[in-house]
């Protein structure tokens, strides 16, 4: 019997962050140490469908030959600790000592998967249900910044059914609490999916119709001019720590997914040339940030700093990419924590949480049986 810890990667998903999660899964597996790790390639379908084996990556990223591989589902009891063949009803023995969500977006990043996990009984990696729920949600995360004393730009949100039916009197009303530009993005989506800058009555309603078509509910910002995004790595569940602020120079007007990922034009300064006060307040900030949501295990937090150093919370994420671009593994490296010690770290993390979890009392025992009645 092997004594490395076996750890689940699970990856892809019903997402429109389906792809990014397959560049992020396939650098995480390379970077395991294989002296301590056996991993568990988990690949889901765009359908849903799980799927456990080797190639199971090649195969998502084909989009081909998937239906001639057998499907796995995580039995949603504590004690199995393993994937079931979803045809045989049979165990296998593909035991799981952490799992490592690596789902971006919808199902994944949201507190779906991660509910799944829970009642498995399984240790994994990042925040909890309500952390990532909150993370995924950009109206909620908001408004429990601004609880938190938090500086952040004025936005209105509106549901998706609204925007569709009432569109001219949901434009007045946004006109009416926001200045041009402004930023329209799905309430649950990450990686800039469905997000557009508008800088008039005709860009904002071809926004919302965008915007609409991934999520029930619609957030509008007021755009803040001739600012810089900077970009905090958090790490730790409940002594978190922040790594040193990095800059991101996007290629296009804004952070779009092109610029994240397909023209390779957009570049990043690590570490971000800021004055030391503004940095410290970056990282403070992104703490409290993290707190606010009470997650754990990791997270990016996004900024924008004006000219004046002046800062704002744009929002968090999470389940930050880990591709060989991404900037969470990024800062942490130039933090000090290389890539695959940050691997470790996380995977610690994920293990001392679930550790503190069994010493909680789950069962009271009335004194009378009054339920037997």
């Amino acid at each position: 019997m092997s004594d490395r810890l076996r750890i689940g990667v699970i990856f892809g998903g019903r997402s429109g962050e389906h792809e990014v999660s397959l560049v992020s899964a396939a650098s995480v597996m390379a970077a395991l140490d294989g002296t301590r790790y056996d991993v568990v390639p988990i690949g889901i379908t765009l359908e849903g469908r799980w799927i456990s084996s080797p190639r199971v990556l090649d195969l998502l990223k084909a989009r081909t030959g998937l239906e001639a591989e057998p499907g796995r589902f995580l039995a949603p009891e504590p004690g199995h600790n393993g994937l079931t063949d979803g045809k045989q009803g049979v165990m296998e023995e593909l035991r799981i000592d952490v799992a490592f969500p690596l789902v971006h977006g919808s199902y994944g990043e949201d507190g779906t998967l991660q509910g799944l996990l829970e009642l498995a009984d399984i240790p994994y990696v990042g925040a909890g249900v309500i952390g990532s729920a909150l993370g995924m949600d950009k109206i909620l995360q908001k408004k429990l910044f601004s609880h938190a004393g938090l500086p952040i730009a004025k936005f209105a949100w509106f549901l998706s059914s609204r925007c569709r039916t009432k569109s001219r009197k949901v434009i007045k009303e946004i006109e009416e609490q926001l200045a041009y530009p402004l930023f329209v993005k799905p309430a649950n989506t990450g990686s800039s999916v469905g997000i557009s800058k508008a800088h008039n009555r005709e860009e904002l309603a071809a926004a919302l119709e965008l915007a609409a078509g991934f999520d029930r509910k619609v957030i509008v910002e007021e755009g803040i001019r001739k600012v810089r995004e900077i970009e905090i790595s958090v790490l730790g569940n409940d002594n978190p720590v922040a790594s040193v602020a990095g800059e991101v120079i996007p290629s296009n007007e804004f952070y779009d997914y092109d610029a994240k990922y397909v023209d390779g034009k957009s570049t990043v300064v690590i570490p971000a040339k800021l004055p030391g006060r503004t940095i410290k307040q970056l990282q403070e900030y992104a703490v409290d940030a993290f707190r606010s949501l009470d997650c754990c295990g990791m997270a990016r937090v996004d900024f924008f700093v004006t000219k004046k150093d002046q800062v704002y919370l744009n929002e968090i994420n999470t389940i930050p990419g880990f591709t060989s671009i991404s900037m969470y593994p990024k800062l942490w490296e130039a933090s000090g924590l290389s890539y695959p010690d940050l691997l470790d770290k996380l995977i610690q993390l994920a293990i001392e949480r679930h550790k503190e979890k069994t010493i909680l009392t789950h069962r009271y025992t009335p004194e009378k049986e009054w339920y037997k009645g």
